[in-house]
């Protein structure tokens, strides 16, 4: 474990911190709602309506929070092969490239999420108690992670060993 940092880059620890926390409970959760889903339909022969959506749901929240702290690491959304094998001034080019491409698309799933989930929060969801918007959340949210970690990869560079 690392020593706290100050400032900005130990609110952006904290945030990355709470973010693998969501996306590791969401994957638990992801796997009990589907096991209950394979009960109820192999063992108890009355399958839930509301397994699918939800674990829909929970998968989108666990792979875009997931993405985020890989964007975080510099192990997603990056050209390693093609990077290591440039020389030091492409090679500085090609590691903001992908930063730039990675907060674009960042950015672009968060407003288009926030917009689907807006549109959606209305709608009751098939199957489960709860708003359709809620199924976007993880695009939203994941989205913006994304592009709040590409952005502090831009500003500050590789990150330290202990993160990566």
């Amino acid at each position: 474990m690392s020593a706290k940092r100050p400032g900005l880059a130990g609110a952006l620890d904290v945030l990355a911190a709470v973010t693998v926390t969501i996306a590791a409970a969401a994957l638990v959760c992801l796997v009990a709602v589907l096991a209950w889903q394979v009960i109820g339909r192999y063992l108890l022969n009355a399958s839930p309506a509301w397994t699918e959506p939800v674990a829909l749901t929970l998968m989108s929240v666990s792979a875009l929070f997931g993405a985020a702290i890989a964007v975080r690491g510099e192990t997603h959304f990056s050209f390693p092969t093609l990077v290591e094998s440039a020389p030091p001034l492409l090679r500085t080019l090609l590691r903001a490239l992908a930063r730039l491409i990675a907060f674009a698309f960042g950015l672009a799933l968060a407003a288009f999420g926030f917009v689907l989930m807006a549109d959606g929060w209305t709608t009751p969801m098939a199957g489960a108690p709860a708003p359709e918007g809620l199924s976007y959340a993880g695009v939203a949210f994941g989205g913006a992670l994304i592009a709040i970690f590409a952005l502090e990869r831009l500003i500050r560079g590789a990150p330290p060993a202990a993160e990566a």
